[in-house]
Order: C-alpha cells, then sequence, then structure tokens
C-alpha cells in the first residue's frame, strides 16, 4: 500500500523550494528591496523633518531674543528722548525766564527814564509857571487880594498843565 509517491512528494517539494527561491530571487528580493529602500527614504524625511522643526525652533528663539533686544533699545530709545525733551523744556522755560527778567528790567530801567523826563518837564512847566507868576506879580500892585488871586491863578495854571 503504498499511498504516497515519494517521487512525487519530492518533486513537489524541489518544485516549491525552485518556485520559493525565483521568488526570493526575482521577486521578494526586489520587493523587500523597495520595502527597505521605502523606509529608509522615510526614516530620513523623518530625520530631516525633525532637524527642520529643531532648527525652525532654534530660529524662533533666535528672533524672539532679538525682538526682545530690539524692545528694550527701543524702549531705551524712548526714554533717551523723553529725558532729552524734557532738558530742552528745562531749557527753554530758564531762557525765557531770563528773557523775561531781561525785558522786565528794561521796561523799568524805560519807566525810570520816562518818570526822570517827566519829573524834568513837570519841574521845568514849575519854573516857568513861577517865573510867570513872579513877573504878573512884579508888574500888578501887591496888595493881599491880588496876591491871593494871583496865587489861585497859578494853582489853577499848575493843574491844568497836569
Amino acid at each position: 500500500m503504498d499511498l504516497i509517491d515519494f517521487r512525487l512528494v519530492f518533486t513537489q517539494i524541489l518544485g516549491f523550494l525552485i518556485l520559493l527561491w525565483a521568488l526570493n530571487k526575482w521577486a521578494f528580493g526586489p520587493l523587500l528591496g523597495m520595502l527597505e529602500a521605502r523606509r529608509a527614504k522615510i526614516a530620513s524625511e523623518f530625520a530631516a523633518a525633525e532637524r527642520a522643526q529643531a532648527l525652525a525652533h532654534e530660529e524662533k528663539r533666535h528672533y524672539e531674543q532679538e525682538l526682545r533686544g530690539i524692545d528694550a533699545k527701543a524702549r531705551q530709545r524712548l526714554t533717551e528722548a523723553v529725558a532729552e525733551g524734557q532738558k530742552v523744556g528745562a531749557e527753554i522755560r530758564q531762557q525765557a525766564q531770563a528773557e523775561a527778567v531781561r525785558r522786565l528790567e528794561r521796561a523799568q530801567d524805560d519807566i525810570a527814564r520816562e518818570s526822570e523826563k517827566a519829573k524834568e518837564r513837570i519841574k521845568q512847566q514849575v519854573i516857568d509857571l513861577a517865573l510867570l507868576s513872579a513877573e504878573k506879580i512884579l508888574r500888578q500892585k501887591l496888595d493881599d487880594p491880588a496876591q491871593r488871586r494871583l496865587a489861585g491863578e497859578f494853582v489853577d495854571e499848575v493843574e491844568a498843565l497836569r
């Protein structure tokens, strides 16, 4: 009873092994090579993406640091500008006060000169009036009512000149 034909089993095993060898050489080998190349490409792309992400994080940190520096410089320049403005304002105020003092002194000097001139004119007018009055008195009789009348006229004339 020979139910199993060993030659047939051996031939089938040999055919199966040849088929495996052929598939491995021409199908699985290149397919596994392509899969391995694809895996390596994907791994290198992931590594490149991680490097790019790390570079992006580094650039972001660098730019944030630059922004903080720029912000600090801007605040410093603003503070300097405010201080310079206050300094210029103080100088302008000081110059304006000095100019006001000079003008006030000049005005006071002008007033004093004009006052002296006015006093001098009044003095001259009083002298002229006194001479006029003395001349009138000398020309007229020197009785008491006449002297009173002349003195009153003199006072009226002085008040009229003011």
